[in-house]
């Protein structure tokens, strides 16, 4: 075990060497030369702002960039639906995104490498209690516009009524301001929004399992296949974990 916790610490050091990758698998990840990640710092389980992001995504993108050869240029969003909706742009490379079957449209995902969950916030004084309750007349829901759970409650919901912002910190502004019933999210976020704010409160348990994987734009066949194997490596190894641990969230899982 200590053994294996050591070589994980060395994967996110960025202290092991890799195999040379073939350049046409290079090019076809970056194929300006250089890799452009985009990441979303709307998720803070997955990426925390600071002079340089960090994180389990950053720190991925950093591995595998060195790997590559290649230098790493990071694009930042503020909301998962907006790196999504630039997929078909050239605006960037890769992605750290949920997978969603419209998102698989357009965009190419690897295996998940982290799960997480996704939540209500109700008003402390909310009739509401649990998660199947908030699918019901009247409730409005507050949902930052194309994110996985925005997705998954637009195919799930036949009562409720969903209410877009434009970001996650957004949808809170909007679920406090405008009195709505209920708040959609990352658990993780919520939970800490509430412990902040003692009127409000999670409802137990989740509403949806959110699996995020490594995402690329569609039409890149040597690219999807290397990226694939690169994430289950990672996750083998203890590079996610060790990542995860390394940033603070423990409270998300590495996926299967």
């Amino acid at each position: 075990m200590r053994h294996a916790w050591l070589v994980a610490a060395l994967l996110v050091g960025g202290c092991v060497t890799a195999d040379v990758v073939a350049p046409d698998v290079v090019r076809d990840i970056a194929p300006g030369g250089r890799l452009r990640v985009a990441m979303n710092y709307g998720n803070t389980v997955l990426v925390q702002r600071d002079v340089e992001p960090r994180g389990v995504s950053p720190d991925i993108a950093r591995e595998l960039a060195r790997r590559l050869g290649v230098p790493l240029e990071f694009v930042g969003y503020d909301a998962a639906g907006k790196v999504s909706a630039d997929a078909t742009r050239g605006v960037w490379d890769i992605a750290f995104l949920a997978r969603d079957p419209e998102r698989a449209k357009e965009i190419a995902f690897t295996a998940p490498y982290v799960v997480i969950e996704g939540a209500y916030m109700v008003p402390a004084n909310s009739r509401l209690q649990t998660n199947e309750e908030v699918d019901g007349e009247g409730v409005r829901i507050a949902v930052s516009r194309g994110s996985a759970y925005d997705l998954y409650l637009s195919r799930a919901v036949s009562r409720a009524k969903l209410v877009r912002a434009p970001s996650p910190p957004a949808s809170i502004e909007l679920f406090t301001h405008d009195h709505l019933e209920a708040v959609a999210g990352v658990k993780q976020p919520l939970a800490a929004y509430a412990e902040a704010h003692p009127g409000y409160r999670l409802l137990p348990g989740r509403f949806m399992v959110i699996e995020q994987a490594l995402a690329l734009p569609r039409g890149r066949p040597l690219a999807a296949r290397y990226l694939n194997n690169f994430i289950d490596e990672l996750k083998a190894s203890g590079f996610v974990a060790a990542a995860l641990e390394k940033s603070g969230q423990r409270d998300a899982a590495v996926a299967p």
